[in-house]
Protein backbone atom coordinates (compact mmCIF):
# COMPACT_ATOMS: atom_id res chain seq x y z
CA UNK A 1 0.00 0.00 0.00
CA UNK A 2 1.38 3.35 -1.03
CA UNK A 3 1.50 6.08 1.59
CA UNK A 4 2.77 9.63 1.43
CA UNK A 5 2.71 11.24 4.83
CA UNK A 6 3.35 14.96 5.12
CA UNK A 7 4.47 16.62 8.32
CA UNK A 8 5.74 19.97 9.49
CA UNK A 9 2.81 22.23 8.80
CA UNK A 10 1.54 24.72 11.30
CA UNK A 11 1.11 28.37 12.12
CA UNK A 12 3.97 30.75 11.43
CA UNK A 13 4.28 34.50 11.34
CA UNK A 14 4.97 36.34 8.14
CA UNK A 15 8.67 36.45 7.49
CA UNK A 16 9.22 33.19 9.28
CA UNK A 17 10.32 29.79 8.04
CA UNK A 18 8.88 26.32 7.94
CA UNK A 19 10.12 22.93 6.92
CA UNK A 20 7.88 20.25 5.51
CA UNK A 21 8.64 16.57 5.14
CA UNK A 22 6.97 13.84 3.15
CA UNK A 23 7.77 10.25 3.98
CA UNK A 24 6.92 7.74 1.30
CA UNK A 25 6.31 4.04 1.65
CA UNK A 26 5.13 1.35 -0.69
CA UNK A 27 6.95 2.76 -3.70
CA UNK A 28 10.43 2.53 -5.10
CA UNK A 29 11.11 6.08 -4.07
CA UNK A 30 14.22 6.67 -6.15
CA UNK A 31 12.26 6.06 -9.35
CA UNK A 32 9.65 8.71 -8.63
CA UNK A 33 9.58 12.39 -9.41
CA UNK A 34 8.52 14.12 -6.21
CA UNK A 35 6.62 17.34 -5.89
CA UNK A 36 5.07 19.70 -3.43
CA UNK A 37 1.78 21.28 -4.37
CA UNK A 38 -0.48 23.62 -2.47
CA UNK A 39 -4.10 24.59 -2.51
CA UNK A 40 -5.51 27.67 -0.88
CA UNK A 41 -9.24 28.04 -0.22
CA UNK A 42 -11.04 28.84 -3.44
CA UNK A 43 -7.96 28.22 -5.54
CA UNK A 44 -6.80 25.37 -7.70
CA UNK A 45 -3.99 23.15 -6.60
CA UNK A 46 -0.69 24.48 -7.85
CA UNK A 47 2.85 23.24 -8.08
CA UNK A 48 5.24 24.72 -5.53
CA UNK A 49 8.40 22.77 -6.24
CA UNK A 50 9.47 19.49 -7.76
CA UNK A 51 12.53 17.32 -7.87
CA UNK A 52 12.83 14.61 -10.46
CA UNK A 53 14.17 11.12 -9.93
CA UNK A 54 17.32 12.36 -11.61
CA UNK A 55 17.64 15.34 -9.31
CA UNK A 56 16.42 18.13 -11.55
CA UNK A 57 14.58 20.82 -9.63
CA UNK A 58 12.07 23.46 -10.53
CA UNK A 59 10.12 26.00 -8.53
CA UNK A 60 7.01 28.05 -9.02
CA UNK A 61 7.85 31.68 -9.70
CA UNK A 62 5.97 32.65 -6.56
CA UNK A 63 8.42 30.80 -4.31
CA UNK A 64 11.70 31.12 -6.21
CA UNK A 65 14.41 32.30 -3.87
CA UNK A 66 12.32 31.41 -0.82
CA UNK A 67 11.88 27.67 -1.17
CA UNK A 68 14.26 24.74 -1.28
CA UNK A 69 13.18 21.25 -2.21
CA UNK A 70 15.39 18.27 -1.52
CA UNK A 71 15.12 14.52 -1.39
CA UNK A 72 16.85 11.79 0.54
CA UNK A 73 16.43 8.52 -1.29
CA UNK A 74 17.95 6.61 1.62
CA UNK A 75 15.09 7.83 3.82
CA UNK A 76 12.35 7.80 1.14
CA UNK A 77 11.66 11.39 2.07
CA UNK A 78 11.26 14.67 0.26
CA UNK A 79 11.58 17.99 2.00
CA UNK A 80 10.44 21.54 1.40
CA UNK A 81 12.03 24.42 3.24
CA UNK A 82 10.16 27.69 2.96
CA UNK A 83 11.63 30.99 4.12
CA UNK A 84 10.36 34.56 4.19
CA UNK A 85 6.84 33.24 4.35
CA UNK A 86 3.97 35.47 3.28
CA UNK A 87 0.28 35.31 4.16
CA UNK A 88 -0.38 34.26 0.56
CA UNK A 89 1.63 31.11 1.22
CA UNK A 90 -1.22 29.95 3.43
CA UNK A 91 -2.54 26.70 1.98
CA UNK A 92 -2.74 22.98 2.39
CA UNK A 93 0.53 21.57 1.10
CA UNK A 94 0.42 18.21 -0.61
CA UNK A 95 3.15 15.77 -1.48
CA UNK A 96 3.01 14.08 -4.86
CA UNK A 97 4.86 11.09 -6.24
CA UNK A 98 4.85 10.59 -9.99
CA UNK A 99 6.51 7.55 -11.48
CA UNK A 100 9.41 8.31 -13.79
CA UNK A 101 9.12 4.82 -15.24
CA UNK A 102 5.44 4.20 -15.78
CA UNK A 103 2.83 6.42 -17.35
CA UNK A 104 0.07 7.82 -15.15
CA UNK A 105 1.24 6.25 -11.92
CA UNK A 106 0.78 9.03 -9.44
CA UNK A 107 0.09 9.30 -5.73
CA UNK A 108 -0.92 12.06 -3.34
CA UNK A 109 -0.54 12.61 0.34
CA UNK A 110 -3.39 13.90 2.47
CA UNK A 111 -1.79 17.29 2.95
CA UNK A 112 -0.57 19.46 5.77
CA UNK A 113 -1.90 22.90 6.55
CA UNK A 114 0.45 25.88 6.57
CA UNK A 115 -0.98 29.10 7.93
CA UNK A 116 1.01 32.31 7.71
CA UNK A 117 -0.24 35.12 9.88
CA UNK A 118 0.37 38.75 9.02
Amino acid sequence: QVQLVESGGGLVQAGGSLGLSCAASGIRFSTYNMGWYRQAPGNERELVAAVTAGGNINYADSVKGRATISRDNSKNTVYLQMNSLKPEDTAVYYCNADSAKFFNVNYWGKGTLVTVSS
